[in-house]
């Protein structure tokens, strides 16, 4: 999600305290924000969804095929699942007991499943899919209220039970290939590249695949009616081309065009920082819908009607969900508390666009944003703020401000070794703070721990050197 700096908008990040981190900066299962969410008992490698959605009578129509492994004992395998209702279920092809209550669904093993055994989950569902309630609202499958009954998913932190059983951890990533049925006309758009689109009489069924790995809340689907605008992103000499593809409604599309139209720009200048672009697509999908804040969904980025105006005037926006492709896709945090290390990252990415193309410098917005966090309370620690408080913006610009003091303190050369350094040692995976503040200190030294800590650990506002 985004906090545009300069911009009303509402959103925040977290981060794991230096007297929690257990001895690997592993969060543990009884440690996390959300322990409900997910389980630790197995972990998921892949998932292939079979979706058919109606819009006449909002009706869904599902089947989930999840491989994982077990990573205990198994005598039952649990997953989340909300507002819908599974009919019926197989472990490894036999069919097996069903138990839903308070959003989990928990699935008999036929035989017991030893420690490190793979097996495969088919679970049949169906329902009119809804938001989730959360702390912070209603999140989850949504209907845009468009004239073509679309719909969209944003589902951080906690709404991927909405639409598909799920390990709901941040931290357990997998393949993705979704299949979803639609009426004829209507079109789908879903993470990854689009391998089919097969029309059967009034029905058209669009077929993606996502390597990933991607952690489910990052799923993205998003179905009604949409102008369509595909191209390929030339992101640098010893790159890969990268397919793009933006969605938008056609009333919006002029405007949504010049003002997606520095993607590719974007791609190019943020894997010079970064690294390598981690993912084989990219694009924005526009909804026919105003929403609070654009969101990141992995390879599709969701922007709402009211971010279209034809003047680039949420270009900082368009950046920031681009950067967290690196920081907080690819990179994932191990835990929601370590949200810093995505929304502090891509909001410096701002700053960083903001400078590339000749307006502010990082140095005079960090400045301007130091100034702004002095003139509020100074009750918050962005390493550990509360489930409650994960979307405080104070973290978004607290914890770009603690990446502009470091890049002071140890110069660009430096600086952006660590940025590329931090993407290229966890690409794929899952990471916390104290791996960072470790990966920091070998980069450039035991002196800008303290510097860190003061930043992410410590309520008081510290000095933003000159």
């Amino acid at each position: 999600m985004t906090r545009c700096s300069r911009r009303a908008l509402l959103r925040g990040a977290a981060l794991l305290p230096l007297a929690a981190t257990v001895a690997d900066g592993l969060a543990g299962a009884t440690d996390r924000y959300f322990p409900r969410h997910g389980t630790y008992a197995h972990d998921t490698v892949s998932y292939d969804l079979h979706l058919d959605y109606r819009p006449a009578g909002a009706n869904l129509e599902g089947r989930a095929r999840i491989e994982a492994v077990a990573c205990e004992p198994l005598d039952r395998v649990e997953l989340d699942l909300s507002r819908l209702t599974a009919h019926t279920a197989k472990i490894d092809g036999t069919r097996v007991r069903i138990r839903q209550q308070q959003g989990k669904l928990y699935l008999d093993t036929p035989r017991p499943l030893a420690a490190g055994t793979r097996f495969t989950a088919e679970i049949g569902y169906r329902g009119r899919p809804r938001p989730v309630r959360s702390p912070f609202g209603p999140i989850g499958w949504d209907r845009t209220g468009d004239p073509h009954d679309g719909t969209l998913v944003a589902s951080q932190p906690l709404g991927a039970p909405s639409w598909f059983p799920c390990n709901d951890r941040p931290d357990d990533k997998a393949a993705f290939t979704l299949r979803i049925t639609v009426p004829h006309g209507h079109h789908a758009l879903a993470n990854g590249t689009l391998l089919e689109r097969r029309r059967t009489g009034h029905r058209e069924c669009w077929t993606y695949h996502h390597p990933g790995p991607m952690a489910p809340y990052l799923a993205a689907l998003y179905t009604g009616r949409f102008r369509h605008d595909s191209g390929t992103a030339h992101v640098g000499p010893d790159h890969p081309p990268v397919a793009l593809h933006n969605a938008y409604p056609a009333r919006l599309a002029q405007e949504a065009a010049f003002d997606l139209a520095r993607q590719p720009d974007m791609l190019r200048a943020f894997a010079g920082w970064f690294g390598r672009y981690p993912f084989e697509a990219y694009g924005a999908v526009v909804v026919d819908a105003e929403l609070a804040a654009p969101v990141e969904n992995q390879t599709r980025s969701v922007f709402g009607s009211n971010h279209i105006d034809g003047q680039r005037g949420a270009e900082t926006l368009v950046a920031h969900e681009i950067a967290h492709q690196w920081y907080g896709n690819s990179v994932s945090l191990r835990d929601w508390r370590d949200i810093w290390l995505n929304e502090g990252f891509a909001t410096y990415a701002e700053w960083l666009w903001s400078e590339h193309i000749g307006e502010d410098s990082a140095d005079e917005i960090a400045r301007h944003e130091w100034r702004s966090l002095r003139d509020r309370p100074q009750d918050l620690r962005i390493a550990d703020p509360g489930q409650r408080r994960i979307f405080d913006d104070r973290i978004y610009v607290r914890g770009a401000c603690a990446l502009h003091a470091l890049r002071r303190a140890v110069g660009d050369t430096r600086f952006f070794a660590l940025l590329r350094g931090w993407h290229e040692t966890h690409r794929g995976a899952s990471a916390d703070t104290a791996a960072f503040l470790a990966h920091a200190e070998r980069c450039s030294g035991p002196h800008v721990r303290p510097l860190l800590h003061s930043w992410l650990y410590e309520k008081p506002l510290p000095v933003l050197a000159a």
